[in-house]
C-alpha cells in the first residue's frame, strides 16, 4: 500500500499524487532546496499560473507558480487520468513548450 504524502486536484481533469518515499528522494537526492516546501509544491499544482506540456514527452506536464520571487516548477507524468510528481525545482524562467492552461487575470 502506497503512503501518499499528498494528492491534489489541479485545474485539469487529473489527480496528482506524490508518495512520502518519493518526496524524500526528491529533497534528499535531486533538489534539497525543497526541504520543507511540499506545501508550496501542492499549491503550485492546485493553483498554477501556467501549465505546459513537455516538448520531449507529451505525457509530462510542467506546472509553474511563484514562490519566494522565483518560479517553482512541479513536473508531473500523466498516466491514465492520474499524475505522479517526477520532480520539482525553483527556476528563473518558464521552459518552452505548449501552454495547455494559463490562469486568467
Amino acid at each position: 500500500m502506497t503512503n501518499w504524502l499528498f494528492q491534489v486536484e489541479p485545474p485539469l481533469e487529473l489527480t496528482v499524487r506524490c508518495s512520502t518515499d518519493y518526496w524524500t528522494f526528491i529533497v534528499s537526492e535531486k533538489h534539497p532546496v525543497l526541504i520543507g516546501k511540499e506545501q508550496d509544491v501542492q499549491r503550485v499544482l492546485r493553483e498554477p499560473n501556467e501549465i505546459r506540456r513537455s516538448k520531449k514527452d507529451p505525457n509530462v506536464l510542467l506546472f509553474y507558480g511563484m514562490s519566494e520571487n522565483r518560479w517553482l516548477c512541479a513536473v508531473v507524468r500523466k498516466e491514465n487520468g492520474t499524475g505522479f510528481v517526477i520532480t520539482a525545482y525553483p527556476t528563473d524562467t518558464i521552459k518552452t513548450g505548449d501552454a495547455i492552461w494559463i490562469r486568467s487575470k
